[in-house]
């Protein structure tokens, strides 16, 4: 799990997947957290979730590599799932890993993507083999440049895919 001030960041398991594919008052119990009615968040659909399946079903040492489930943690209440986001897996052998993120429309403009994105940052760089952390979007996501920006990343060209751009975020020097 991966604290942060206002957030909880659950790891992914097939269980909890196969419980988001499949049942969805399982899949809150699972998570301890309540719902919105319109989970899942944007961008986020059964094919990402299948994805994320057959990679820890590939890879079942890999789960702090995968997707997780960002709660708001309220007082008095259940925590409630606002997002998710993660990397696309562990790092490459030049030191690389990549992270997405993505809020509910109705918890967006309030810092929790960036609260996020921060959380697994931290967490991708206290492992020894990161040294970059990249991230991909479009440019007419201002709100998600911003995000990265804001995480300290900074634009590095073209992305992989047609028409998106990438940022980058390498490892802090020691001293």
């Amino acid at each position: 799990m991966i604290e942060t001030p206002r957030l909880r960041l659950v790891p992914a398991t097939i269980e909890r997947c196969r419980a988001e594919l499949e049942d969805r008052d399982r899949f809150a119990r699972l998570l301890g957290a309540d719902l919105p009615a319109d989970w899942p968040p944007p961008l986020n659909d059964d094919d990402s979730i299948r994805w994320v399946v057959d990679h820890l079903t590939e890879h079942p040492d890999a789960a702090l590599w995968t997707m997780w489930y960002f709660l708001l943690r309220r007082a008095g209440e259940p925590a409630l799932a606002i997002g998710k986001g993660g990397f696309r897996g562990a790092p490459m052998p030049d030191g690389t890993c990549e992270v997405g993120y993505s809020v509910m429309e109705s918890h967006q403009r309030r810092g929790y993507a960036t609260e996020a994105t921060s959380g697994l940052v931290d967490r991708a760089f206290a492992d020894a083999r990161v040294s970059r952390v990249i991230a991909h979007t479009l440019p007419a996501l201002v709100p998600s440049i911003r995000v990265l920006e804001k995480c300290g990343f900074v634009f590095a060209g073209d992305g992989e895919e047609a028409g998106t751009i990438r940022f980058e975020l390498k490892r802090p020097r020691a001293g």
